[in-house]
């Protein structure tokens, strides 16, 4: 008795074995991406891939690679410390993750030839991948050599600048400063704009701003790219230098985290609105000013989206969130800057209106939030939108009533709510 296998049968069992890792690749997250997204990451995957075969044969001096080394270490050192700090950052960060490891690419762009710069970028986004990416299904393989393609096309950017004949680190403190400023307009420049290309490809854009980024997010990434502009200096006169660098790097991690953990606290998750314990600190404080300041009015607005049930029966709940970020972004868009919008847990909001002239134009806001709410069309899937919706508005203004507390208020403009609702719905009633 022996065993064989024929032909057939083996081509038969590899034909098997192949549509599983076809499944494999077509199951990837990156093909999920709209064609002209897709297309524009290939674009920007391509020319970092090409820039860095252009610069491949470009010298490397033996003071580069300890330039190099010494920037390998520190960032590594960074991240190493940072690890835990940076996983609960990406957990807590919205679209736009800014990214703090421009602390050692600037420099590497300032003072290291394009290749060794490449292989800086390579290890930092490798080593950030094994400690933190690879943990955060959110942000998939695809999204990590996007990041490192963007991360080399800016740095090039200052790279050239900082390289050109008449620039060069070292020849004069105002020189310095105008280099160092170049270098870190150009590469905070290059990086904002290929993150506004893939956000306004893969996401909903509503204004300009959104592309843009927050003031905060700006804020920070020009604080990591001057933090890489002292490492560059420092490591002029000697390369060893960069190291104590990592204390303050580490130390703005931390800060970051701080901020990013006490706007959590503060935020309703599912509308960005401010939670109702946040509203109710920001309200005491206004209504203390309203108290101080003789003459002063202040106005309070309860709304509660009518039958709001029925969107989540009729279309389920994954359409009732969609409605309630649609309603938490036309309140924003509606109120003045300065007023307080809150959301108060299901489909209940407060609106604070400091300073406003009395009942009148606390009745005229609350109409036209009424009024924006009726004519709402939310899309909820393909070819499939929630309208019809309607908002019942309770209207408290200060001191017109008698109550002079926050919650003696809220009960005078959910009294006055309910009063609404009960004439027929799709109302302002003003206490």
């Amino acid at each position: 008795m022996g065993t064989t296998m024929d032909s057939d049968s083996h081509n038969t069992d590899i034909s098997r074995a192949r549509p599983p890792g076809l499944a494999a690749v077509r199951a990837w997250p990156v093909w999920s991406l709209p064609r002209r997204a897709l297309g524009y990451l290939l674009v920007v995957e391509a020319a970092a891939l090409i820039l860095v075969v252009a610069f491949a044969g470009s010298p490397i001096s033996g003071s580069d690679a300890l330039r190099g080394l010494v920037l390998a270490v520190a960032a590594v050192a960074h991240l190493q410390i940072s690890r835990f700090t940076e996983r609960v950052r990406r957990d807590h960060s919205r679209i736009v993750h800014v990214d703090l490891g421009s602390v050692w690419t600037l420099p590497g762009a300032l003072l290291l030839p394009p290749l060794l710069e490449a292989a800086l970028i390579a290890l930092i986004c490798t080593h950030r991948w094994f400690l933190v990416g690879r943990y955060d299904p959110s942000r998939p393989l695809y999204k990590q050599l996007f990041t490192a393609a963007m991360m080399l096309l800016s740095c090039y950017a200052a790279s050239g600048l900082a390289h050109l004949p008449a620039l060069h680190l070292g020849s004069s403190q105002w020189l310095d400063l105008a280099v160092l400023a170049a270098a870190v307009l150009a590469q905070f420049t290059v990086n904002s704009l290929l993150v506004a290309g893939v956000l306004a490809l893969t996401t909903r854009i509503r204004s300009w701003r959104d592309l843009a980024g927050s003031a905060a997010d700006n804020l920070l990434e020009l604080a990591a790219l001057l933090l890489g502009g002292c490492v560059a200096l420092l490591m002029l006169p000697g390369p060893a230098l960069a190291i104590v660098m990592i204390i303050p790097a580490v130390a703005l991690h931390r800060s970051v985290l701080v901020q990013q953990l006490e706007r959590a606290a503060r935020t309703d998750p599912k509308t960005g609105l401010l939670n109702a314990p946040a509203w109710h600190t920001q309200a005491e404080l206004q209504l203390l000013r309203a108290q101080q300041q003789p003459g002063s009015t202040l106005g309070l607005l309860m709304l509660d989206l009518d039958l709001f049930k029925q969107v989540n029966d009729t279309h389920g709940h994954l359409a009732g969130d969609a409605v309630l970020r649609a309603v938490a972004q036309l309140l924003g868009d509606t109120v003045r800057r300065g007023d307080q919008v809150g959301r108060f847990g299901g489909e209940e909001f407060a609106v604070l209106l400091p300073q406003i002239t009395g009942s009148a134009e606390a009745r005229a806001v609350a109409e036209r939030i009424r009024a924006r709410i009726a004519g709402l069309s939310v899309s909820v899937g393909p070819d499939q939108s929630v309208t019809g919706l309607s908002v019942s508005i309770g209207v408290a203004v200060y001191p017109l009533v008698s109550e002079d507390s926050l919650d003696g208020l809220l009960a005078v403009a959910d009294a006055a709510l309910y009063s609404a609702k009960r004439a027929g719905r799709d109302q302002v009633a003003v206490a």
